[in-house]
């Protein structure tokens, strides 16, 4: 339970950087995610838990 309260955190953190550093940018991808065919977003949600589901089983063998 505690990785998961500091995984959420740090997941927080980087989401407020990259917010901070580059709004505009941020402004535009969320634009764009916003008017994206659902069926896009969810083919892109499906990738990236896999891709994290990866990298978490990597840490915890190897790490």
């Amino acid at each position: 339970m505690l990785d998961l309260i500091a995984a959420l955190g740090l997941a927080l953190m980087v989401e407020g950087i990259l917010f901070a550093a580059f709004p505009d940018g941020m402004r535009k991808a969320m634009y764009e995610a916003a008017h994206s065919p659902s069926d896009r977003m969810r083919i892109v949600g499906i990738v990236s838990a896999i891709i994290g589901l990866g990298i978490i089983w990597l840490v915890r063998q190897f790490g």
